[in-house]
């Protein structure tokens, strides 16, 4: 530190002492419920800064998200629900998947089918399957290409749900395109 930042720390504790003198010569009678005041406001402000500087991992707790490691490696974070979600880009649009390796293929919700381009003219309910919520209705489509990190494929199939569902399905036909899949550590890990 040169001599002007000496200066400017020494002009900040003069002006700090004697604002705090002030603050207990007018508070002389109520030193206690100063001092419960002090403490609460320190103890406030402690606990923004420990809330700014471990923002990153409560953040990743509440939201956890994938990412892509050197060779291509994805990681995807369990949620708190106990469930894997990814983000793909499906024909150039990024759409939210829960993993699901009970699922055969992709099935898009109907609202995410209208987000890559599916119009209700290319859906035709002519197939039928069992799902959690019981038989529901399903439409063959193709989807043009779908990307997750370094795997690209092309003409996927997949199938678009009649049904009541919250999230769109990322099945088997899609992840077997990975070398391996794994799950341990409260992390699913698909390699390339």
């Amino acid at each position: 530190m040169d001599t002007n930042s000496w200066m400017n720390l020494a002009y900040l504790v003069l002006l700090g002492g004697a604002l705090g003198g002030w603050v207990i010569y007018q508070n002389r009678g109520r030193m206690n419920q100063m001092m419960q005041g002090a403490v609460a406001w320190g103890l406030i402000f402690i606990g923004v800064v420990a809330a700014i500087g471990l923002w990153g991992d409560i953040r990743q707790s509440v939201a956890p998200r994938q990412a892509v490691l050197q060779g291509g490696e994805i990681t995807v974070p369990q949620s708190p629900d106990g469930h894997y979600y990814l983000t793909a880009e499906v024909n150039g649009e990024p759409l939210r998947f829960m993993v699901d390796t009970g699922a055969s293929d992709i099935v898009l919700t109907r609202a995410d089918a209208a987000r890559v381009g599916i119009t209700e003219d290319d859906i035709v309910f002519s197939g039928r399957a069992l799902s959690a919520n019981g038989e529901v209705r399903i439409a063959p489509v193709r989807l043009d290409s779908v990307a997750l990190g370094p795997v690209v494929a092309q003409g996927v199939r997949a199938m678009v749900n009649d049904g009541e569902m919250r999230q769109s399905l990322m099945g088997m036909s899609y992840l077997q395109t990975f070398s391996k899949i794994e799950i341990g550590d409260g992390a699913l890990l698909l390699k390339p």
